[in-house]
């Protein structure tokens, strides 16, 4: 196995993920401690990085489920972000993401640690004909984040994703005075709750991050070598939080669908090992921009 490019940290291979992947288990390459990707989504439009609709692109989930599973480490994890899709000809939301979340979850043995959302602010109103022509609908502007695993106790490290504390947290905080006792809720909280400080707000399982950036090494990259940009680039924050939260520095980590590589940027930046499969030459070629210092 030769990788198409490499970096100090990692590799890129060229090719469909199934083989790949089968010739790296095969060569006894080193287990994953994540697998975080985002494959193509269920669309009803075919895009130019490819996608599949309806049975075959459940069936599609179904037989690599059990393919990433042996990729993973034992205490390992497995990320996907799969987004919404619409049914064809009229304004309702397909459950074909949710069907392949339940296929790949049941066809894998995992257990689902946890839904999150990514919000993106500056989402475009879509669909185009129930939203802005119709208004008959409102637009989509988030995906879901599926992390699973192979045990109920994957590796896993909050404070390694904590956020600032609110201006009336640090209140709380400096003034070790709050109004404590059983909430509304029936939540008890008591005179020592918010006595610590302990570096960060544990964060919600909510990602708000606006995929608006169009400038950069990488844009620069395929624009002067005449590359084709792709259509569907992550925004930096996603497999940063799922990075630091689910690895330590010197882990494994693999993206079965590359892209434009954001997931194997993010790992040589937080000094973990990473492994990334594009299928697409041109595309491959163009995520080395994401490299040139």
């Amino acid at each position: 196995m030769e990788p198409y490019f490499s970096t100090n940290k990692g590799n890129i291979y060229l090719g469909d993920c199934e083989s790949v992947l089968a010739d790296y288990l095969k060569a006894g390459g080193k287990k994953a401690n994540l697998l975080f990707t985002s494959p193509p989504f269920p669309l009803n439009r075919a895009k130019r990085y490819g996608n599949m609709a309806g049975d075959e692109y459940l069936l599609w989930m179904e037989a690599l489920a059990p393919l990433f599973s042996e990729v993973i480490t034992d205490d390992g994890s497995i990320v996907i972000e799969i987004g919404n899709a619409w049914e064809k000809g009229v304004p309702v939301h397909s459950i074909l993401p949710i069907e392949a979340l339940l296929r790949f979850k049941e066809s894998g043995h995992f257990y689902l640690c946890q839904e999150f959302i990514h919000f993106n602010p500056s989402s475009l109103p879509a669909p185009i004909e129930w939203v802005n022509k119709r208004r008959i609908r409102v637009k989509d502007a988030f995906t879901r984040i599926w992390w699973l695993s192979k045990t109920p106790y994957p590796k896993a490290d909050n404070k390694q994703v904590l956020t600032q504390y609110s201006k009336k947290m640090q209140v709380l905080l400096d003034r070790k005075k709050y109004n404590s006792g059983r909430r509304p809720s029936e939540h008890v909280i008591g005179s020592n709750s918010f006595a610590a400080n302990n570096g960060g707000a544990i964060p919600p399982n909510v990602i708000i991050s606006a995929n608006t950036v169009g400038k950069g090494p990488y844009f620069d990259y395929c624009k002067g070598n005449n590359l084709a940009i792709h259509p569907a680039r992550m925004s930096q924050d996603i497999p940063e939080f799922f990075i630091k939260f689910l690895t330590q520095e010197g882990d494994l980590v693999v993206d079965p669908f590359a892209g434009s590589n954001m997931t194997g940027f993010v790992a040589e930046n937080t000094n973990r090992r990473w492994l990334c499969i594009e299928i697409n030459k041109e595309y491959a070629e163009g995520s080395k921009g994401r490299f040139i210092q």
